[in-house]
C-alpha cells in the first residue's frame, strides 16, 4: 500500500486581500473620523501602502484593515506591518505579505513533527513548503491537529491530502 501525504504550505488568497483592501478603502473614504486626515490604503507594487497626515490615523485605517481581512478568513500572521514613519506632511506605513515558508520555519516544523509527531512521520522540504508522509492517515490527522494547535509566526495551510 502506497505512503499517505499531504502538503504544508503557507499561501494567500490575493484576491481576499484586494476585496478586504477596497472595502477598507471604502469605509475610510465613508467614516466620519477619516474626514479631513487625508487617510488612504492603496497597493504598492506587492505591498500595501497606508498614508494619513498622524499616526493615530495611519494605525487606525490599519486596524479597520486588520478587521476587514479578519472578516474574510484570512490569518493576521500573513501581514508583516512596520511603524508608520513621517515622509513630508504624511505618515505612511507599509504592509508586506508574508507567503510561502522559509527554510528556517521549515526546518522548524519538520523538527516539531519529528520530535512531538507520531513515529514513523517524514516531513521533507520542498522548496516553500513541506511534505508530510506516513503509511496510516490516521498519524497524519494527529500531525494536523499537532500543527494547528502550535503558535507559529506563520499561516499554515495543509493541501494535496491522500
Amino acid at each position: 500500500m502506497a505512503d499517505s501525504s499531504f502538503d504544508v504550505v503557507s499561501k494567500i488568497d490575493r484576491q481576499e486581500v484586494d476585496n478586504a483592501l477596497n472595502q477598507t478603502a471604502k469605509e475610510v473614504g465613508h467614516r466620519f473620523d477619516f474626514k479631513g486626515t487625508g487617510a488612504e490604503i492603496s497597493w504598492s507594487g506587492d505591498n500595501i501602502e497606508i498614508k494619513a497626515n498622524s499616526e493615530e490615523r495611519a494605525n487606525a485605517v490599519l486596524d479597520v484593515f486588520k478587521e476587514k481581512i479578519v472578516k474574510r478568513g484570512l490569518s493576521l500572521k500573513v501581514l508583516d506591518s512596520g511603524e508608520p514613519r513621517l515622509s513630508g506632511k504624511e505618515y505612511r506605513l507599509t504592509v508586506a505579505l508574508k507567503e510561502g515558508i522559509d527554510q528556517e520555519n521549515a526546518k522548524k516544523i519538520s523538527k516539531l513533527i519529528r520530535d512531538e509527531g507520531p513515529k514513523g512521520i517524514k516531513a521533507q522540504i520542498q522548496g516553500d513548503e513541506l511534505r508530510v508522509t506516513s503509511k496510516k492517515k490516521d498519524d497524519l490527522q494527529e500531525v494536523i491537529a499537532l500543527l494547528k494547535g502550535k503558535d507559529l509566526d506563520i499561516a499554515l495551510q495543509f493541501t494535496n491530502y491522500r
